[in-house]
């Protein structure tokens, strides 16, 4: 059985010739690094904003914006940008997304008040959207079945670390000031990233399409789009100050859209064999529990960080340095983790990430009785010595989802299955932001400060703790322990 049909490979230009590994290993690289930007540049703005408001002026409304306008602009355009590459090659928009990315994001480093810069986002969103996709559906069909988990392996590690860096690394190009920039340098480092990973892609990486696919949906892309932006835009720009009636009744009208967009899916299978989502992915357990698994492990992201920051800084009066260390210590447990979860998974399948959720949430456990005992009295060693361990079990889990999610996935389906994947992602993330309204703010407001603040976080670890319990059931629908000899 081959998958040849369904990949056209061009090596180097002119001819060069490259061995397969090299050629591998910068697509690899490549298609990673292009990862990290767009991970890096989803929280890299969080500890910037206070300098951007000082900046250009921007009001509370305007720094909101500049975070959600990039979030929701590339969470509605996933689905659509898998599929355009399935239909007019990978490489080809990978590489375009790529290119508009780190052009807009010249934009973002230029832009000279808030309307601009929110401009800017809106146009780095829409390349984003196109790019990422093209990532795991690269990796998918460009390594065989035995170097794939690996590859996937290291996809889920940029992606859960592009997350978590992104806040401190703001902080620290902000705080330097380079060439008397100020914030300015979070976007425009992506210039000579970007830069490189278009030119290396164009020389390295494989073409492959479906070449099953006909044309695009235009109006499957607008039920999509729009059964999303009903969905997240309540989410991401409601927070605190929305009105749950409304948020509610947003969500509701943005799930009966979803319904419409399903039911219009089947009929175009029917009709002429080109719908924009492929329905027949989720005949597999597999994938459909990957996908809630994924979502999941967004939603806990979204809740457990930000309430964790505020934890660190009003909770504990720790500094955004004293902070960081927390970050740094989940960001090695996450490597620890996903180098871990890459050497176990093939030989104990579901098995490795399981354990990970179950390692976090014993940790979780443990740290919820010490904030419980010490309160505010911990220090910044005690605050951020259990990150490592939580780290460690998220880097397990976060690791090996792709793979165990889409390994199996036909390749001429992957820019379609890898855009629902990171499409889950996002509407958890938004999902968990959310929901800090309901965990984490019930009876404290973004000004509280000491030991309310530690309360409200050691009672929000129960809902992490729970949410990390349910990821361990619906991996029981993964494949067990992979068969041998």
């Amino acid at each position: 059985m081959s998958h040849d049909t369904d990949r056209t490979t061009t090596g180097p230009p002119g001819g060069a010739s490259t061995a397969p590994g090299r050629a591998r290993a910068v697509t690899l690289a490549v298609v990673l690094t292009a990862e990290l930007m767009n991970a890096l540049d989803g929280s890299v703005v969080y500890t910037a904003l206070p300098s951007i408001a000082a900046d250009t002026g921007a009001t509370t409304a305007a720094l909101q914006w500049i975070d959600a306008a990039y979030v929701l602009t590339f969470a509605l355009g996933l689905i659509t940008g898998g599929r355009l590459g399935d239909l007019h090659g990978r490489r080809r928009i990978f590489l375009a997304g790529t290119a508009v990315f780190t052009l807009s994001s010249l934009l973002c480093g230029i832009a000279s008040g808030p309307a601009l810069l929110i401009a800017a986002r809106v146009i780095q969103g829409g390349p984003a959207a196109a790019m990422v996709p093209q990532v795991l559906a690269t990796l998918h069909v460009t390594f065989d079945e035995g170097s794939r988990a690996k590859a996937f392996g290291l996809y889920g590690t940029v992606m859960s670390l592009g997350s978590v860096i992104g806040p401190v690394l703001g902080g620290v190009l902000t705080q330097a000031d380079l060439f008397g920039l100020g914030w300015r340098p979070i976007f425009l480092i992506n210039l000579p990233i970007g830069a490189a990973a278009v030119i290396l892609g164009g020389r390295f990486l494989p073409e492959s399409h479906d070449p099953a696919a006909r044309r695009l949906d235009p109006l499957g892309m607008f039920l999509s789009a729009l059964g999303l932006l009903l969905i997240t835009l309540p989410l991401t720009v409601a927070g605190e100050h929305g009105r749950p009636v409304q948020v509610f009744a947003t969500m509701a009208a943005g799930l009966l859209v979803l319904t419409v967009f399903v039911v219009q899916q089947k009929t175009k299978t029917r009709k002429d064999g080109s719908p924009l989502v492929v329905l027949s992915l989720f005949t597999g357990r597999t994938f459909s529990a990957g996908l809630a698994t994924q979502l999941a492990f967004g939603l806990l992201s979204g809740v457990f960080f930000l309430s964790w920051v505020l934890f660190m800084q009003n909770g504990l009066g720790l500094g955004p340095g004293q902070a960081a260390v927390g970050f740094v210590a989940a960001s090695l447990g996450e490597m620890g983790g996903a180098w871990l979860a890459t050497s176990l998974v093939a030989r104990h399948g579901r098995a490795v990430p399981q354990a990970g959720a179950l390692l976090a949430a014993a940790v979780l456990c443990g740290y919820h009785h010490v904030i419980t005992a010490q309160g505010a009295g911990m220090g910044t060693v005690q605050a951020a010595a259990p990150m490592l361990a939580v780290g460690l079990g998220l880097g397990m889990i976060g690791a090996p989802l792709a793979d165990l999610t889409l390994g199996k996935i036909a390749h001429h389906h992957a820019g379609s299955a890898s855009g629902l994947f990171n499409t889950a992602t996002q509407l958890g993330i938004a999902l968990g932001t959310a929901l800090t309204t309901v965990v984490f703010f019930t009876g404290i407001d973004a000004g509280t400060r000491g030991a309310a603040v530690s309360t409200a976080f050691a009672d929000s670890l129960w809902y992490v703790v729970g949410t990390l319990i349910a990821m361990w059931a619906l991996m029981l629908l993964f494949p067990g322990r992979p068969r041998t000899g």
